[in-house]
């Protein structure tokens, strides 16, 4: 299986960094982001990597290129012309799975120790176009699922917003965490162009094919954003 890490972000949370430096090289514990989820995706079995850059691309770049990718087959997504949200991102680097029947996609600055054959072993089972890692946690934004586990809604609970895309007697309010489980069936089916987020295609497809979600609640999880949590995120992956 082949994986894409999302890293062309501005990460403006974490500024002052990324004034000077990407959010991927943000280092935790002596080791980058972007070095610590390649070395997460080697544990299992995952070495061949496409990753989108924008912000500081040279850095990335330079930095994939002295350490030899860490062992791992790394492929640049250029995107330091404009940079195109998570669905765009994807869309664009659409090319390096076509050879594949499902693929990772995993944010760059987040670190878990999340069971990614369980991951994997759910989406093929339940047959989803997507299996999204979410949890338990308090956050402003959530991802809503039906009785039967498919995504049916979002909602930003400190606005109020609220999309629907499925009717739904009880739903379930999970936080997503920045990884995914894809068929490659999605690409035909995505309509946006140019800049866009994954969460707007999700909701789209929803209506007429099954995303479902992996809860992980169980795992180590944290979304490296803020200066403040480099420090958290050093006690949880020593």
């Amino acid at each position: 299986m082949k994986a894409m890490l999302l890293a062309a972000g501005l990460g403006t949370r974490l500024k002052p960094w990324t004034d000077k430096h990407p959010k991927a090289l943000a280092i935790v514990n002596h080791k980058s982001l972007l070095q610590h989820n390649i070395e997460y995706l080697q544990q299992y079995g995952i070495k061949d990597v496409i990753v989108n850059v924008h912000h500081f691309a040279d850095q990335i770049i330079e930095a994939i290129h002295q350490s030899n990718g860490w062992n791992s087959n790394i492929t640049i997504s250029d995107e330091t012309n404009e940079v195109l949200e998570t669905g765009g991102g994807l869309k664009k680097a659409n090319w390096y799975f076509k050879d594949e029947e499902n693929f990772l996609l995993m944010n760059v600055d987040i670190l878990t120790d999340l069971n990614l054959y369980d991951l994997i072993q759910q989406h093929q089972q339940a047959n989803n176009l997507a299996t999204l890692a979410v949890s338990n946690r308090t956050s402003s934004r959530y991802f809503l699922f039906d009785e039967n586990k498919n995504l049916c809604g979002w909602e930003n609970v400190n606005t109020g917003e609220r999309k629907i895309t499925r009717n739904a007697e009880t739903m379930t309010q999970l936080a997503f965490s920045g990884i995914h489980c894809i068929s490659t069936k999605i690409f035909p089916l995505i309509k946006q162009q140019g800049k866009f987020s994954m969460v707007d295609v999700y909701l789209d497809l929803s209506k007429e094919h099954n995303i479902g979600y992996y809860n992980h609640s169980d795992s180590k999880f944290i979304d490296v954003g803020k200066p403040e949590s480099i420090a958290k995120a050093e006690v949880l992956f020593p």
